[in-house]
């Protein structure tokens, strides 16, 4: 043991000014030895290839760690490979998601009663469901497969996209999401995996958008619902606002007969809380296209809420470090309570943030950081969540 435990300390000391050492394992440290001190190369990325290159053979990997203002470096038990995930399940997931998402589809796109017949009522459904489908689906399978592809590339082991089917939702799925069955090296691998995801699937679910609002229609709100009846409006974010814009030279939905700083007042309260609803007023009648490139966007949206697990955790985690993305947690969760007074839903993502946020990625070495490219993006994907960000995602209102 005093063998390997030498042979350990010199494959450190080669990269590794060693000011001290601790051996184990013990009850209280699982690891076989923790060394203090600094690395030798200022590029701690190339320090960290050399000592995991240097301890393969013992079947020992490192991890970098900062503590106070010391670097330490730990030598723990190679972790042992998952079994390979059995493709099979991708691909019935997939198979059930396109089922519901095209039954879903289907239904909305749907302007008469379906047909008595089961035959005919299934044929309509899938005219009328596939734009839909194949539309959300696009976005959805770009924004796994980017999380994928960067994995890959950064040679971390991560599994194909298991689809979520959920056929009684306005979406007809609960998205998608990859496992990383091995741990990133460190905050560029997490942050490249992280960030590939939503904006791969931002890209087409504007360029889904744009495509379904030219296909979509403005009409005149009613003044009053009839008896029984229901209208559902989709919540806006700054970006669908001005894609909206410039699809149709307004902002929508515009409320009749007003104007000016009633108009601002107006807009400012019907953003945030989805209400009064602008009876009478203009609004777009979304093409199910439309209706996917939206659903894309909010997906997107939450997918990047910087919680946990989340690819905005992970993003704001690499940036910012886990002690700042422990602290602006409870603001997070008061922000989603308040907000679920006008969308209740919002209820269940506080309580989701308050279970994600209490685990974090943690990367085998944190001494490396972001480069500037990184960072910038970083900023660029922030901005992007405040520009997607939809307050009150659903309203209905009922006759």
């Amino acid at each position: 043991m005093e063998n390997d435990q030498l042979k350990y300390y010199d494959i450190v000391a080669k990269e590794f000014a060693i000011s001290g050492v601790t051996y184990g394992p013990t009850q209280t440290n699982p690891y076989i030895a923790k060394f203090t001190g600094q690395l030798k190369n200022p590029d701690s990325e190339s320090a960290y290839a050399a000592l995991e290159a240097a301890l393969k053979p013992f079947k020992l990997i490192p991890a970098f760690r900062i503590e106070g203002e010391q670097q330490v470096i730990i030598l723990v038990p190679e972790i042992a490979k998952p079994k390979q995930a059995n493709p099979r399940t991708n691909l019935i997931l997939f198979i059930l998601t396109v089922i519901s998402v095209l039954f879903t589809g289907g239904l909305y796109g749907l302007d008469t009663a379906l047909p008595q017949d089961t035959w005919q009522a299934v044929l309509a459904i899938l005219k009328n469901g596939w734009p839909f489908a194949v539309s959300l689906l696009a976005i959805l399978a770009t924004h796994e497969f980017g999380h994928y592809f960067a994995g890959k590339k950064n040679g971390v082991d991560v599994t194909l996209p298991y689809f979520i089917p959920f056929p009684f939702n306005s979406f007809g799925t609960m998205g998608a999401f990859i496992n990383m069955r091995s741990i990133p090296k460190n905050k560029k691998q997490l942050f490249d995996i992280a960030v590939a995801g939503p904006l791969s699937g931002l890209i087409v679910s504007i360029v889904v958008l744009l495509i379904g609002l030219n296909l979509s229609e403005v009409y005149t709100l009613p003044q009053t619902l009839p008896a029984g009846s229901g209208l559902q409006m989709e919540g806006n974010s700054l970006l669908y606002l001005l894609l909206k814009y410039i699809s149709f030279g307004k902002l929508l939905p515009q409320p009749a007969g007003q104007s000016g700083l009633a108009l601002l007042i107006y807009w400012f309260k019907f953003f945030f809380t989805g209400h009064p609803i602008p009876l009478g007023g203009l609004d777009v009648m979304l093409n199910p296209v439309a209706w996917a490139g939206w659903s894309g966007l909010f997906i997107t949206m939450l997918n990047l809420i910087p919680v946990g697990q989340l690819d905005g955790g992970h993003i704001f985690q690499s940036l910012f470090g886990t002690k700042n993305s422990k602290r602006i947690l409870p603001l997070i969760i008061v922000g989603l309570v308040l907000l679920g007074f006008f969308w209740n839903v919002w209820w269940f993502w506080a309580v989701l943030a308050l279970l994600m946020g209490r685990t974090y990625a943690e990367p085998l070495d944190q001494i490396t950081q972001l480069d500037t490219k990184r960072k910038w993006i970083g900023v660029v994907m922030i901005l992007v969540f405040i520009l997607i960000f939809i307050p009150v995602p659903i309203t209905i209102l009922y006759g």
